[in-house]
């Protein structure tokens, strides 16, 4: 339609005549005059509309959609970084708490044995040296560690240091084939000689083939000279097996070592030897062994006092022979033998006297 007076005089017409229906309209209310046109309207174009609804919602969900989908991948993504820091700061409280345990255990043991420690984490397994069984721990000779210095933890005796770096030093545990500590019996103070064996026990040689070792017995290290590589008096492990003597010079006994090399954290490296040797004093207290229960057997007396007696409420006769509940009278039933058994006139020991005994004098019988 073109732009001229008379299309926009039937625009403004139209325009006012909408208004006025709409006025008549809502002044109508539910009778309004142009209700009737309405619902016709709505009965001829909704099918119309609900067609075209169902057509084009899914399309204009789909557009939502897209124009949501950054905002709830950013959600997802914030919800699992949230999960994930809560995970990692869960399993960081649990270690920890591990690691203050075993700090505490280990500082525990120091103070007992009297052993000046730095404190280490193991921070690699094995070594480039090629042993078998070695740790490498986060402390040096920066720190003060040097070669040939005992390494333990809160639960015994770990290694000694092989090697040493700036920052890092190399820990050559107690299992490893190639070592060897000077040890003594607890107690009985017998020495011996313990090699390792990766994940069995330790054997130790006896200097003594007739020493008396048990199952359970437990040793410390002996000391080396100017206590290097060793302490005295760091705990090594339990006796679990002892080999017949067999009249040899020397005895072979199995022990469990104290320490589990496979799950080593927390170090201490012995940068000042004690005073003294501590002896037995840095190994655990024994568990007490729990008491076996006693049970005792007593016999309740019968009512008729016949019955069997509580032995300890029974006293004795003059003769000799308990009565029951401390009654010096017998029940009649446990009387002695009737007199009717025994001799009424037994033989008169004097010759000479009368039955009663009396002996008479020559002359005055």
């Amino acid at each position: 339609m073109r732009d001229t007076r008379e299309s926009r005089l039937l625009l403004v017409l139209l325009i006012a005549v909408a208004f006025a229906l709409i006025t008549v309209d809502i002044r109508g209310g539910a009778n309004s005059p142009v209700d009737g046109a309405r619902q016709a309207a709505a009965a001829v174009f909704g099918p119309v509309e609900n067609g075209v609804a169902a057509a084009v919602d899914p399309v204009g969900n789909a557009i939502g959609a897209v124009r949501d989908s950054g905002k709830r991948h950013d959600k997802i993504s914030t919800l699992q970084a949230e999960n994930e820091a809560l995970k990692q700061k869960l399993g960081s409280d649990a270690r920890n708490r591990s690691r203050l345990n075993q700090l505490d255990s280990m500082l525990k043991a120091a103070g007992e044995g009297q052993y000046g420690i730095k404190a280490a984490q193991v921070v690699a397994i094995g070594a480039a040296q090629g042993f078998s069984w070695t740790v490498t721990i986060d402390a040096g000779s920066n720190d003060g560690i040097k070669r040939d210095m005992t390494v333990l933890n809160g639960d015994g005796l770990v290694g000694r240091v092989t090697t040493v770096g700036p920052s890092t030093a190399t820990v050559l545990l107690a299992n490893d084939p190639d070592f060897t500590v000077g040890t003594r019996m607890e107690n009985s103070d017998e020495l011996g000689f313990a090699t390792g064996h990766g994940d069995r026990p330790l054997s130790v040689q006896l200097l003594n083939g007739k020493a008396k070792v048990n199952p359970g017995d437990r040793l410390v290290t002996f000391g080396s000279q100017a206590d290097k590589p060793f302490v005295p008096g760091v705990p090594v492990g339990e006796v679990v097996r002892v080999d017949p003597s067999g009249g040899a010079l020397t005895r072979t006994i199995y022990v469990r070592p104290f320490v589990g090399f496979t799950k080593l954290d927390i170090v201490g490296v012995v940068v000042q030897a004690p005073r003294t040797d501590p002896r037995d004093e840095v190994l655990p207290a024994k568990p007490k062994p729990t008491p076996t229960p006693t049970v005792t057997v007593t016999a309740t007396p019968s009512p008729n006092g016949q019955g069997n007696t509580n032995i300890a409420d029974q006293t004795a006769n003059p003769d000799g022979n308990p009565v029951p509940n401390g009654n010096p009278n017998p029940p009649a039933g446990n009387a002695n033998p009737p007199a009717a058994n025994a001799n009424p006139n037994p033989p008169n020991p004097n010759p000479n006297g009368d039955p009663n005994g009396n002996a008479y004098a020559d002359g005055d019988q």
